[in-house]
């Protein structure tokens, strides 16, 4: 990906030498390092502990010297022992981490970047959103358009068929109606709220694609975005798109792509993140922004997140002629989202996502009473003893806590992955792949997995501890996003909480009055009690 960057432009059909072989190197660690992942004499006897130490040191080192490093340290597995500590609540009953005792679960949130990348890393398909569209026209009184097909867009034909290379076969509920606004005539400016997954990039590049004249050689499209990684994302589907498009070239205005000055791009769209973007429309002048036809304002969520990166935006967007179309896409629709929305652009229509019901009928809750951690081990224990589990995510608050469980858990026989925030963003979509293809059945995790990954054998959920916010208090939406791992595709689910003081009885309370669902007590020396919840 570093030698991508290197280049800052090229046809879109085919990307240069020195990128290829790179990626070519790459893959080919990749394959070796997967096969002897894959390979289950030499690693039977490794603690995910380790694994997950072996990944979580490497750093810029390849996926193969992290095996290496893994296979040698397999040895010492029986001499590793985990420092514990006692950690006592205040005064108010509150159990609160010192530094030493690891990160708690809202440390552990990682930023909304890195989330949205492991997101675009492990979609294979679209998201089957079940969501309702709400459209709100600029002009309420003009006709409201959607498409069922592509076709009916009036594409060029190396577009459409450029759509069609990449899998779409129909347009996504997303799509349906902002491709038609995004390609109207004359262009209209768009808000709209889409979570990964739903199609929002291929129809943005769909609409930058459209209004490109490629006789023109310099920049008509301007795409922002809040990473290097989450730019290369975005390009890669301008790549597939476009390929049957060759006289169509792109430019990445990302960091460490150093132009001489005075140079001009003669690339028609370029995709960036907002400093060096600002920096190339005012300082260098390599863009002219007064050309720019469509800008871009992809991850606006994630964007008001990183320090300068709002003020830069809407510096480029002041540069921008009358008539630019602007588009501007983000996954939620915040207060603080909605007014940098609206300075960056004028008079739009909007679509958002219905807020989804906050449902959990499909998913049975229960709770477990301990009185330490020992204790929720047993109850955790048992429950494997008593019925059949396909799959299980297991959340814990620290990733001290997850690493004790996975070591404990492999000890007992179980095939165990953990995850968690010191993991490079790469190697965590590498974990979730595996899981996902059953090559482990039990997740131990922190919040880095709570929200956006789907895997259709997770049958059971279980909090290890209850997720609080950095105050103490009960975090339902995260709750919310955990339990939610379970009971999907039409599939009947089950949580369990464990539940080891005072406080965290309280926080349980609490959790049921939000949802207005009666959690019950389960008794997990009782095996026919467990048996029955089972069916």
């Amino acid at each position: 990906m570093r030698a991508l960057a290197r280049r800052y432009a090229w046809t879109l059909p085919s990307p240069p030498r020195k990128a290829a072989a790179a990626s070519a190197a790459v893959a080919s660690r990749r394959r070796r390092s997967c096969a002897r992942l894959a390979s289950p004499a030499p690693l039977a006897p490794l603690s995910p502990l380790l694994l997950f130490r072996a990944f979580g040191t490497m750093a810029t080192d390849s996926w193969a010297l992290a095996v290496d490093e893994q296979e040698a340290a397999a040895e010492s597995l029986s001499s590793l022992h985990i420092k514990e500590e006692k950690i006592k609540p205040d005064a108010n009953g509150i159990v609160k981490a010192d530094e030493n005792s690891g990160k708690t679960d809202e440390e552990e949130k990682e930023d909304r970047a890195a989330q949205s990348l492991l997101n675009k890393l492990i979609r294979s398909n679209l998201v089957d959103n079940t969501n309702q569209v709400e459209v709100l026209q600029r002009d309420p009184n003009s006709p409201l358009y959607s498409v069922k097909s592509f076709e009916e867009l009036r594409l060029k034909p190396q577009l459409l068929q450029g759509v069609y290379a990449m899998g779409f076969n129909r347009p996504s509920k997303i799509q349906e109606n902002a491709l038609p606004m995004m390609l109207a005539e004359p262009p209209q400016n768009l808000i709209a709220q889409s979570q990964s997954g739903t199609g929002k990039t291929a129809a943005f590049v769909l609409a930058m694609l459209s209004q490109v004249e490629p006789l023109n050689k310099y920049p008509q499209c301007l795409c922002l975005s809040p990473t290097y990684e989450l730019a290369l994302q975005t390009g890669k589907v301008i790549e597939q798109m476009g390929k049957f498009y060759p006289e169509l070239k792109l430019a990445y205005a990302v960091r460490g792509n150093k132009l001489e000055r005075g140079q001009k791009i003669s690339e028609q769209i370029v995709i960036g993140t907002p400093g060096t973007v600002l920096d190339w429309c005012s300082k260098l002048k390599f863009i002219d922004p007064k050309k720019i036809k469509v800008f871009v304002l992809d991850e606006a969520d994630v964007m008001i997140a990183t320090q300068g990166h709002q003020d830069q935006s809407i510096r480029i967007q002041r540069m921008l002629p009358k008539d630019c179309q602007m588009l501007l896409f983000s996954a939620t629709f915040e207060d603080s989202v909605w007014r940098f929305a609206q300075k960056v652009v004028p008079d739009p229509n909007i679509i958002k996502l219905k807020r989804e019901e906050e449902t959990l009928d499909t998913i049975k809750q229960y709770y477990v009473m301990c009185n330490n951690r020992d204790e929720k081990f047993q109850a955790l224990c048992n429950l494997y003893g008593a019925i059949t589990i396909a799959q299980a995510m297991i959340f814990c608050h620290t990733r001290k806590t997850a690493g004790w469980l996975a070591a404990e858990l492999s000890k007992e026989g179980h095939q165990v992955a953990l995850l968690s925030g010191e993991m490079m963003v790469e190697q965590r979509a590498a974990v979730i792949e595996r899981f996902r293809e059953g090559k482990e059945k039990v997740l131990v995790t922190t919040n880095v997995c709570a929200r956006g990954i789907d895997v259709e054998q997770v049958s059971v959920v279980i909090n290890f501890d209850l997720p609080v916010d950095k105050d103490g208090n009960p975090d339902n939406e995260t709750y919310l996003h955990r339990i939610g791992r379970t009971g999907r595709f039409g599939k009947r689910g089950l949580a369990v909480n464990m539940v080891d003081s005072k406080h965290s009885m309280n926080i349980l309370n609490r959790i049921q009055e939000h949802f207005n669902k009666k959690i019950d007590r389960l008794d997990t020396d009782d095996l026919d009690e467990i048996e029955k919840i089972a069916n």
